[in-house]
Parts: structure tokens; C-alpha cells; sequence
């Protein structure tokens, strides 16, 4: 009865912050429209109202990265545009919004939609993560939109660091197939090693799950305030978008303002790791609580595992990956407005 109760008040919880966090994103989505003196504001606005700010913005990608591919002088056989062309980085910065309103979603909506489904599987009647991790169960398709769960949020978090340098013109690009494939073994370990340790402490204590989460948030939201952010022209937007910074944070870490953060990783993930073995040894000391539901000592296992492989996968990227050390920096080319116009998604979310 008491796991009845925890699951509707956490879903009731769920529902409302995702139609809140569905609005917010299609407010920023808007509010760049704005930024950006975009013509027809009108009808994008009732687009908007109608939640299809991201298709919207998915047709003027399309429509810039065409006339940046296709669109031909008077003399038939060069571009208008070079890769330096007004046209060709509209393409860029729109697939740039888009790629950080996807980064908005994947941590607000279907990383919570992802935790949550966890904490249903483990405290269902049938063993199916039980079954899951020992048979290959008989549940294949809540293993498969698991496995997908955790898979897209990491991919959107690498589209989203290739999106940001490549509209940087002074920032080295996201080149190479293998650091691209390391990044992202490196967030989907400790991610996926960080929920499942979260659901386990939500099947232990609903309570101390949502301290937790309180804890993490305040000290996200400390960070970002003493970063002194600037990524929106309004006050008010500035707050939202520090709050929703402070929630991403819980699950990941970003770089916020593009300087050196040795520090704050070491602590960020040190502080993950303490977190976790804490859970790991509560949950080992008042196992009785699971009631055989799950195996246990297998998903500590998995849990731990994917936290280590995840954190050298992460040493691995910044000390011999990352794009500042294996690229030479290059001269940005220009002068005036083209080189030092400012990105907006230079104010965003980097690493």
C-alpha cells in the first residue's frame, strides 16, 4: 500500500512538472524567435501556444541548410554563401537551438520519465529488472525503451557538444569519430550508473530521495548563481534558465561558462561517487526492504561498474581527447561584427 501511495504522489509530481518544463522550453524557444527579430512572430507564436516551437524550428534549419547546400549565383556553378556565408551560419545556429532546446528536454522530461520507470520495474509485483539483468527476461520491450532511454539522453548531450563548436568559430570543432564515442561512453556510464542508484534510493526511501534531489539542486543553483551567468537578455528568463541549469546538473555536469572547470569536475564526480557508495551500503544494510523483488547485488554491481568504467572513460577524454588538446586552435577570419558577433549559445551550456 505504502508503494502505491509513493508511485502516484511521484507520478502526480512527474505530470505536472513535465507540462510545466513542456511550456518552458517552448517559452525559450519563443523568446529566441524574438532575439533573433524573426518575421511573422505572429503565427510562430500560435505554433508556440500549440507546442510546435521545436517542429517549427526544425523547418527553418531546413530551410537555411538548403539554401546554404543548393542556392546558386547568377552564374550557375558557386555558392552565394561560403563556409564564413551569412545564409550558411544561420544553418548552423538554427541546428544550434535546436540542438539545445533537445538538451532541455532530454534532462527535464525523459530523464525524470527514465528514473521513474526504473522505480516502477523495481517495485512491481513481477521481478521484471530481475529478470532483466539475469535471463534476458521475458519483458523485452521495457528493456529495450530502458536501454533507449539512457542511450538518447547521452547522444543528445554529444549532438549538443558538436552543435556548440561548431557555431563557435573560435572554439577547435568536435572532430573525430573516436573522441565522439569515448564522450559518449563516458555520459552514459555514469549516467546511467547515477538513476539507477537514484531509483534505488527511491525504492528505499521516497523521502530521502526527494532530500537528495533538494540537496543537489540547491548546491547546482549555488554554482550557477556564483558563475554569474548571462545567457538571456531578461532577469526573469536569466532565474528560469539558472533553475533549470541547477536541475540538469543533478544528473550531469556541464561546463557553464567555458573555462577551466579541473576543480569543480573533481569535485562534482567525487561527491557522485561518496553519494553512491552511501546508497550502495544502505541499501546492502536494509536490503529486507526489496523483499527479493529484485537481484539486489547485481544491480550494485552494474551500479559500480558503470560508475568506475564511466569515470575512466571521462579521464580518458580530457587528458588525450578533448578538442583543445588534440586540434590546434585556429585564427577566426574576419574582423569587425562577423567575428565578434556574440552566439547565443556561447552563453550555454559548454565542456
Amino acid at each position: 500500500m505504502q508503494n502505491i501511495k509513493s508511485f502516484k504522489a511521484l507520478w502526480i509530481f512527474y505530470w505536472n512538472a513535465c507540462v510545466r518544463f513542456k511550456v518552458i522550453v517552448q517559452i525559450f524557444s519563443f523568446t529566441w524567435f524574438e532575439e533573433d527579430n524573426s518575421e511573422k512572430l505572429n503565427w510562430i507564436f500560435a505554433l508556440h501556444a500549440l507546442q510546435g516551437g521545436i517542429f517549427t524550428r526544425y523547418w527553418f534549419a531546413l530551410k537555411y541548410g538548403y539554401q546554404a547546400a543548393f542556392k546558386l549565383n547568377s552564374s550557375g556553378d558557386t555558392l552565394i554563401d561560403g563556409p564564413t556565408g551569412i545564409i550558411h551560419k544561420r544553418a548552423i545556429d538554427a541546428m544550434a537551438d535546436i540542438s539545445m532546446l533537445r538538451l532541455f528536454k532530454a534532462f527535464l522530461e525523459s530523464t525524470p520519465q527514465l528514473l521513474l520507470q526504473i522505480y516502477i520495474l523495481m517495485t512491481s509485483d513481477i521481478s521484471t529488472f530481475s529478470q532483466s539483468l539475469n535471463e534476458g527476461g521475458s519483458s523485452r520491450e521495457q528493456d529495450a525503451s530502458i536501454t533507449m532511454g539512457f542511450s538518447s539522453i547521452s547522444c543528445s548531450t554529444v549532438d549538443y557538444q558538436i552543435a556548440l563548436r561548431k557555431s563557435l568559430p573560435d572554439r577547435n570543432e568536435f572532430a573525430g569519430t573516436f573522441p565522439k564515442i569515448v564522450y559518449l561512453l563516458y555520459k552514459l556510464l555514469t549516467l546511467t550508473s547515477w538513476i539507477l542508484s537514484i531509483a534505488l534510493l527511491t525504492v528505499l526511501s521516497t523521502k530521502c530521495s526527494i532530500v537528495l534531489f533538494a540537496f543537489l539542486w540547491v548546491g547546482g543553483i549555488s554554482w550557477v548563481l556564483k558563475q554569474h551567468t548571462t545567457f538571456c537578455k531578461s532577469k526573469a528568463k536569466e532565474i528560469v534558465y539558472r533553475i533549470i541549469v541547477g536541475i540538469i546538473l543533478i544528473f550531469t555536469f556541464f561546463n557553464i561558462k567555458g573555462e577551466k572547470t579541473k576543480i569543480p569536475h573533481y569535485v562534482y564526480y567525487g561527491t557522485r561517487a561518496f553519494i553512491t557508495i552511501a546508497i550502495v551500503c544502505a541499501c546492502l544494510f536494509w536490503k529486507s526492504v526489496f523483499n527479493g523483488k529484485i537481484h539486489l547485488l547485481a544491480v550494485i554491481i552494474v551500479i559500480v561498474l558503470m560508475l568506475i568504467l564511466g569515470i575512466i572513460f571521462l579521464i580518458v577524454y580530457y587528458t588525450f581527447l578533448h578538442p583543445n588538446i588534440y586540434c590546434t586552435q585556429d585564427v577566426v577570419d574576419g574582423t569587425g561584427s562577423e567575428s565578434e558577433e556574440i552566439c547565443r549559445i556561447r552563453g550555454f551550456l559548454m565542456h
